[in-house]
């Protein structure tokens, strides 16, 4: 395992007053001067989302999305379009479930109601895996193939504050149960600023082989 540099290239518009709208962040490694796409970036500006109904299904015994960003109070269905049995779960704090070995779609989504980041799995396929980012903010989005993200902040009638947290988070990061945390001062951000942050990404995970016995036996309905 290597440890790789991130270096975030941070865009702030300001007005003589207030902060602009937009935020824009690249996150691109220093080391092989390439992009991180796929990174989960936010600020907790004060917004809310509304909650909405998504699914992460099981297909080819793998999680689809890998990746899923919801509001807060969302509910997520589960539905397994696999021929053989899936049993989906998570130990996370911000949202522990058990939906046991089933086929076809539970009756129930499961409620996400805290923010956080909830890692899945599967009990039958070990090499299952996903994770769900919950937060309590519409000023969240995922890096495109060249490690950039735009988050429209709104922080409404309230005073701009002195500082941000821009949080950052990755499937891959050592401790991915959390984010990087990166406070900025709003004063100094008249201009584009960089500012390095350190983390340490796993390789990418690999697949497992043919089914073993125990799954096999749950191949066939």
């Amino acid at each position: 395992m290597r440890k790789q540099t991130v270096l975030l290239l941070v865009g702030f518009l300001m007005s003589a007053h207030v902060l602009a709208e937009q935020l824009t962040v690249r996150v691109q490694l220093v080391d092989d001067v390439g992009p991180v796409t796929d990174a989960v970036v936010y600020v907790n500006d004060g917004s809310q989302a509304a909650p909405v109904r998504a699914e992460v299904s099981q297909k080819d015994r793998m999680f689809h999305p890998h990746v899923l960003i919801l509001p807060s109070g969302s509910s997520v269905d589960f539905p397994n379009r696999d021929n053989t049995q899936h049993h989906v779960y998570s130990f996370s704090p911000a949202k522990p479930f058990n939906l046991e070995l089933y086929a076809g779609k539970p009756e129930s989504p499961v409620v996400f109601d805290k923010p956080g980041i909830v890692e899945l799995g599967c009990n039958i396929h070990d090499h299952m895996q996903a994770f769900i980012v919950v937060a309590s903010t519409r000023a969240i989005g995922q890096t495109n193939e060249r490690g950039e993200v735009t988050l429209a902040l709104d922080f409404g009638a309230a005073k701009v504050p002195d500082s941000l947290s821009l949080n950052i988070w990755h499937a891959r990061l050592q401790n991915n149960t959390r984010p990087v945390v990166r406070k900025i001062d709003t004063a100094s951000l008249a201009n584009t600023t960089a500012d390095i942050v350190n983390i340490e990404l796993q390789p990418e995970p690999r697949h497992d082989g043919p089914l073993d016995n125990l799954q096999k036996r749950f191949r066939d309905l």
